[in-house]
């Protein structure tokens, strides 16, 4: 059931931003959702279920934010190439990056790998190989990729190091933020990767 699905994770993200995790109830959200607790059962298997959902939506969300600032919809294809233009699309990535970590535990947590008890355990436990959500380095990897498509030819490892920049100042951000100043700092970065001479080989 799609619709209750759906129903019941926008239950559980509300019910998530109220209180920690292990507050949570299931009979709760399923009266939000306005299904029964027995078909929260029937689509997650229970709490534990639910939790690994949300935090696959929340991980599927910050990639398509990815996509999103990769490809604006202002932009054409052969309008997306150039180092002027990689280096303004990066530099979304980066801003997108820290402003979803920011507000979002979840993805503040996939990105680096800090769980607490206020979220859904860490979800690689009890799963088998290939069930988990991504970790920090499988979601990096994940954006380099599709940087490196979306921006071709701009070298993949340059890609990544502004991905890299991005997760810094989520883990330790400036103590003077009042500002877009840190988020401007990391565009200049960007943009002197893409146009200094390791452009085309790549950054060693």
């Amino acid at each position: 059931m799609p619709a209750a699905r759906e129903s019941l994770l926008r239950a559980a993200e509300a019910a998530l931003s109220a209180h920690p995790w292990p507050a949570v109830r299931m009979t709760e959200v399923a009266a939000v959702a306005g299904v029964s607790r027995q078909t929260l059962y029937n689509e997650f298997g229970g709490k534990g279920g639910l939790g690994r959902a949300l935090v696959r939506r929340a991980a599927d969300r910050y990639l398509d934010g990815v996509d999103r600032a990769l490809t604006p919809e202002t932009l054409t294809p052969d309008a997306a190439r150039g180092p002027a233009v990689a280096a303004e699309r990066l530099a979304a990535v980066a801003e997108w990056t820290v402003r979803e970590a920011r507000a979002q535990p979840l993805v503040r947590a996939l990105l680096t790998g800090c769980w607490d008890g206020a979220l859904p355990s860490p979800p690689t436990m009890g799963l088998r190989p290939g069930q988990a959500p991504p970790g920090p380095a499988e979601l990096v990897r994940a954006v380099s990729e599709r940087a490196a498509v979306a921006l071709a030819p701009e070298p993949a490892q340059s890609c990544e190091l502004v991905v890299r920049l991005a997760l810094s100042y989520v883990l330790a951000p400036c103590a003077d933020d009042a500002g877009p100043g840190p988020l401007l700092r990391l565009t200049g970065a960007a943009s002197a990767l893409l146009s200094g001479p390791n452009r085309t080989a790549g950054v060693r």
